[in-house]
């Protein structure tokens, strides 16, 4: 499977017929599935591209008892029942958290999954993107995120600076430091059309990403 290329997307075509309604009702359908079972990627060589195991589900509630952690060895992801979000924080990061009245350049490294086909649709974790990370300004205002992608392949791949909304569910959870021997910020994210890319937005179908955040220098 050769993935990160323009010719990888898969997107799932729906009938002029079905409703959006409709098309919701089976989306929800496909991110229950992939809780339930979670996903193995294989490339052609027989190498795992993307593992993800069937999925803990915890609270809101429960993950603030928690220090706003998800216990990654029995792999929980939080419920965001408001964005219909999933999260795993599996690294935090160093650095400091973006704070209120603060914007900052944003680096970032990522695999996308369309849940609806179970194929990886695009990533810049690889040699033809070794030099051309994900490039986004990021902003805070009282606590509500915005961001626009600067460069990269999300920009070019969808036709948009828009940054999906599911991206920015992270931020007030994770640290915006640098590489430079520190660990840096690391998510898995479940994300309906609601949060997503162009795409996934216009026809309806979920999305699991694998994110890594750095601060630029």
């Amino acid at each position: 499977m050769a993935v990160g290329l323009l010719g990888v997307m898969t997107f799932t075509a729906c009938s002029d017929d079905d409703s959006y309604a409709e098309r919701r009702d089976r989306e929800r359908s496909q991110i229950s599935s992939f809780v339930k079972n979670g996903t193995c990627q294989i490339s052609e060589d027989g190498d795992t591209l993307l593992y993800v195991a069937p999925i803990t589900v915890i609270s809101e509630e429960q993950f603030e008892a928690q220090d706003s952690t998800t216990d990654v060895s029995k792999n929980e992801y939080v419920y965001f029942e408001s964005r219909g979000v999933y999260m795993q924080i599996m690294e935090k990061g160093s650095g400091d958290k973006l704070e209120d009245g603060d914007t900052r350049t944003v680096l970032s490294r990522y695999t996308e999954l369309n849940i609806s086909s179970d194929s990886i649709q695009s990533t810049n974790n690889n040699s033809s993107y070794a030099n051309e990370p994900e490039v986004m300004t990021v902003s805070n205002s009282s606590g509500t995120y915005s961001a626009s992608f600067i460069s990269g392949l999300m920009k070019s791949l969808y036709e948009s600076t828009t940054v999906p909304g599911g991206w920015l569910v992270p931020m007030p959870y994770i640290k915006l430091g640098r590489q430079d021997g520190n660990p840096i910020a690391k998510v898995r994210l479940i994300v309906p059309s609601t949060e997503g890319q162009q795409a996934a937005l216009g026809d309806v179908y979920p999305c699991f990403y694998e994110i890594t955040y750095m601060r630029s220098r």
